[in-house]
This record gives structure tokens, sequence and C-alpha cells, in this order.
């Protein structure tokens, strides 16, 4: 190729990229429609304004999807990036594979640390929360007899890395029983302070446990493990993007989180964050060309990945954004809210996710009474085309609710009337 038709095909391959992310941003898509629909400069407090919101998302025809603690979906605006970027990349797969969005992919660890109030240093681009706790459970150099706190509701993706890096060597994984329903934060922490002794190095915490939504006690167990010398990891998968968070106010030392599930992103990116102190102790569980790095990106060093979906978790992120994390964070709990008026006195139904907002969030697990869950969420999809995920560990016999931004109070009102339908 002649260095004149070289510059007329990187020309045209600017252009390229340029036309595949000419797309309409997602704040201009409500704009358009809040003049339609005559919209006050989309006002939050509107039920119209979360039917806009629901818009924007692809859910299936037919389909009541109450499931986002397991896998959130995509907003449209945020496939059409990620499919723009896939499609760049196989115009010139070598050049955006290794260097060409070097750039952009920067600009998503911004976008992340702006979002998380840390510093883009201290956070890497992984594949999901199981990579990540993976990564901090292989990294220490544990000694036998040494302890490693694992509350009785982690996730196994939390518990199962200590178990094979770390309890294989003869390292104690002390496993302190929390309340389904408890009183108050102090007693979550004082549970986490009774399990320490002078041998412990690690507590390991999910933030919102997966099991009943119950909201932990991070920033004040932090503390109080810090004042004994331990430090603490913290599985975020079900709270990022739920509700705001800020790192350095919580003072965890390690923050892993799966994008795919209350981010919307593409799925198989994730988020982890280090604190800068805390980074020593870490070590990458693969290492390639570049593996002398001293910063966090070591730990990101896969060589070939899928950086289309890492790019679209900036898309991800700009989308909510648009929507503001504050407005996010208030519509959170207001579904929470709405959901717990429309049956906590009904006789039929146990709530057995804590009432207080300091104690859960926008995953709520209620029991029919009477009824096997495993039969109810069946009969909700046969019957209703609901989607949400049965409980039965724990003693629960409850279905997990998730109300993402998607998820309208008309939604709500008809999940209920149909778990009073069967409830009869």
């Amino acid at each position: 190729m002649t260095a004149k038709n070289r510059r007329t095909f990187l020309k045209r391959l600017g252009q390229g990229a340029l036309g595949s992310m000419a797309l309409p941003a997602f704040g201009n898509t409500l704009l358009e429609s809040w003049k339609t629909e005559g919209l006050s400069n989309g006002d939050t407090n509107s039920e119209a304004y979360w039917e806009l919101v629901k818009s924007q998302f692809n859910i299936a025809e037919g389909l009541s999807y109450f499931n986002n603690g397991s896998l959130g979906a995509s907003s449209t605006k945020i496939q059409q990036e990620t499919q723009g970027f896939r499609n760049l990349l196989d115009g010139f797969p070598s050049k955006y594979m290794w260097g060409g969005w070097a750039d952009e992919k920067e600009s998503v660890r911004e976008k992340v640390a702006d979002l998380f109030a840390v510093s883009s240093e201290e956070i890497a681009l992984v594949h999901n929360t199981t990579e990540s706790m993976n990564l901090i459970a292989r990294s220490f150099d544990l000694q036998p007899g040494d302890e490693v706190i694992l509350g009785n509701h982690e996730h196994a993706s939390g518990t199962i890395p200590w178990k094979v890096w770390q309890e294989s060597k003869g390292i104690k994984l002390v496993r302190p029983e929390l309340p389904i329903l408890p009183r108050s934060l102090a007693e979550l922490t004082s549970i986490y302070e009774k399990a320490i002794t002078p041998r412990t190095k690690v507590i390991s915490m999910c933030h919102l446990v997966n099991t009943n939504g119950m909201l932990l006690p991070v920033k004040e167990v932090s503390k109080m493990a810090h004042e004994n010398g331990v430090l603490v990891a913290v599985d975020g998968a079900q709270s990022a993007g739920m509700f705001t968070i800020d790192l350095k106010d919580l003072d965890c030392d390690f923050y892993a989180a799966s994008s795919h599930k209350w981010l919307f992103s593409p799925k198989g990116v994730g988020v982890f964050y280090a604190k800068q102190e805390s980074q020593q102790y870490l070590k990458p569980l693969m290492v390639a060309r570049g593996y002398k790095d001293k910063s966090i990106r070591r730990l990101e060093n896969y060589n070939t990945r899928n950086l289309p979906e890492v790019l679209g978790l900036g898309a991800s992120i700009d989308f909510h954004n648009t929507i503001g994390a504050a407005v996010i964070h208030q519509r959170s709990f207001e579904l929470k809210s709405y959901f717990r008026s429309k049956i906590e006195n009904d006789k039929r139904f146990t709530l057995k996710s804590p009432a207080s907002d300091s104690l859960s969030a926008a995953i709520q697990v209620v029991e029919v009474n009477g009824k096997e869950v495993k039969a109810v969420k069946q009969k909700l999809w046969d019957d209703y085309g609901i989607d949400c995920r049965p409980m039965s560990s724990h003693g629960l016999n409850a279905l997990r609710l998730s109300f993402a931004i998607y998820i309208t109070k008309k939604d709500i009102d008809y999940l209920v009337s149909a778990l009073k339908e069967v409830a009869v």
C-alpha cells in the first residue's frame, strides 16, 4: 500500500469510527420525548418519567423482569454503542486490540473512578466480581493458623476462592452467623467485632447480600477492622449502581463489582477497586508482557480481551450519569418503600428483608406463607410472565425481587396483584 493510499485508508477508517459513534445521546432521546409527551424538564417525581426510562430497555414482550439481582439488562443505547465498538474492532482488529483504544480505555477508568469518588489509579477494569474475589484471596501469603472472617451470607464466589487458595494451606475461615432481620447496623458490626482474634488478617464481606437484600455495615466494619490491623475486602456485586457509593467514605481496602447488574453494562465486565496503600498486597492472577507495571493496570493485563465490552462500560456510566446517581439512589429506595407498603400488613406474606433504609434497598425478599417458593416462582412465570429468583437457603423459602430503574410502580402493582392471586 502506498503512503497516499494508506493515508486515504486511515482517513476513511477515522470517518467510519466517527460515523459508528454518531448515535443519538440518551439524554437527547429523553429531551425529545419530554417535548413530545409534555413532561417538564424530566420530572423525576413523575411516573411518566420512569416510563420513559423503562422505554430505553428492550425487555422481551410479555416479560415482567424482577430478576436484576441475577443479571441486569443493557439499555438500547448501551447496546448500540457497544456494537459500534465491535464493528470498529472487526474493521481493523490489530489496531484496536493493541493500543488503538488506549485513551478510550483510560477514559472509562476515570468515569468509573468518578462514580465511586476515588482515584483512577485505584480502579482496575476486570471481568466480574468472581475474578476480583479470586484475585484478593490468592494474593495473600497467609500462614497456617491465620484467620479470615466470612459471614454466613456471603456469595459462593466470595467464599470458594478463600477455601481453595487459603483454607487448603491451613488458614482458618471464621463464619459468624448474621441475623435475617437485624435491628441495627450496630448489631451487625458487633458480630464482626466479636469474631476478630489476634490471628485475624482479613474480613471479606458483601455490601448487600444476595440472599435477602440485607445491607451490611461496610464503613463501620472497616473502621473497627483497621483499628485491629485487619484488611477489609467487599463484594459489591449487588450494590454498585443501585445507590450512591463513596468508597473513600466506606474506607474498605478492596471493592469488587460486576457492572452487568445494577450498572447495566455489557456482560462480562466488572470493576475492581484497591485503595492505593493496600495495592501492595495484591498479585495479578495472570501475567504477560508488561508484568513489571507497578500500577493497578497490572491486575488487568490479559493481552487479548473483549475491549468493546470494556468501552461499553463507559457507555453504561454515561447512561447512569444522564439520569443521575442521586436520582437513581432516591428511586431505588422509593420502589422498595412502595412495594413494602403494598404487602407489609397482609398476613399472607412475610417480608424477610430488613425494613430500615440503612439495612436494605432495592432487593426485597418475601415469603408467600404456606407455599413452597419454587412452586410460587414457577406459577408466577407460567401464569403472569414474572421472572424472579427463589431463595431457599437460610430458611428463607422466599422470592427475591429486584427493583431496577426500568421497574415502574405500575409494574409493582402487577406483581403484587399476581402475588395475592397466587397466595389464595
